[in-house]
């Protein structure tokens, strides 16, 4: 089995949409394979992936790559990915399966309280946050991490948005007339999202015009 490093946070119909989606894209990434598999979700909220068959494996593994895994041995020094619970002046709190937390001198994206930093980086809660294990107050944001992130403010800018699907977000785009205006929608976990602005879009006026359609929580991401 197979805990993937994302969350499903949503309840009622909504969570049975998000599970439909998750199926889908299990089956995209190991359907070909010789396996059977079964989603589930532990207490937690993270989703599971039960897999069997001659291929079970290698499909594991290609579940891993894609998602990343929660896991219950930690290592110093190993990368993990943990969703992003929460913040303070002390750090970022992460959940890996367990409490993760990276302190303020080790996030390693500049100046700045972790509460400025979430704004300046548009990070929304349960975002999936690559990790190097250090102990249990020890650890820091991984190398690739830190890159992503800036990478963001190099861009064109972005819209994140939490609890909502994939479609969701493309639907709550067209609805809104703004299909012209991004490049695309980015999944970052599965109701995590990234919408992708394009040149000369303002990401704060397409926040704007897509927030009160959606009951999520959304930042903004403005090119530095």
């Amino acid at each position: 089995m197979v805990v993937l490093a994302t969350k499903v946070t949503v309840h009622g119909k909504a969570r049975e949409r998000a599970l439909d989606g998750l199926r889908s894209l299990v089956g995209n990434a190991i359907g070909d394979l010789d396996v059977e598999w079964e989603v589930g979700v532990r207490h937690d909220d993270f989703p599971t992936v039960s897999v069997e068959g001659a291929d079970a494996t290698v499909a594991r593994n290609a579940l891993r790559e894609e998602w990343g895994e929660i896991t219950d041995e930690f290592r110093e020094g190993e990368t993990y990915v943990g969703t992003l619970t929460s913040w303070d002046d002390e750090g970022f709190v992460l959940d890996a399966g367990r409490e993760v937390r990276i302190p303020t001198a080790e996030l390693g994206l500049g100046q700045g309280r972790p509460a400025q930093l979430v704004e300046r980086f548009g990070l929304v809660q349960h975002l999936p946050m690559r990790f190097v294990y250090g102990g249990e107050d020890d650890s820091r944001l991984a190398d690739a991490e830190r890159d992503r992130l800036y990478d963001w403010t190099r861009g064109t800018g972005r819209v994140n948005v939490n609890n909502a699907t994939r479609g969701e977000v493309r639907a709550t785009v067209n609805r809104a007339g703004h299909a012209k205006d991004i490049v695309t929608v980015e999944r970052l976990g599965l109701l995590e999202q990234s919408v992708v602005c394009r040149e000369g879009t303002d990401p704060p006026g397409l926040l704007a015009a897509i927030g009160p359609h959606l009951t999520s929580e959304l930042r903004c991401v403005i090119s530095s």
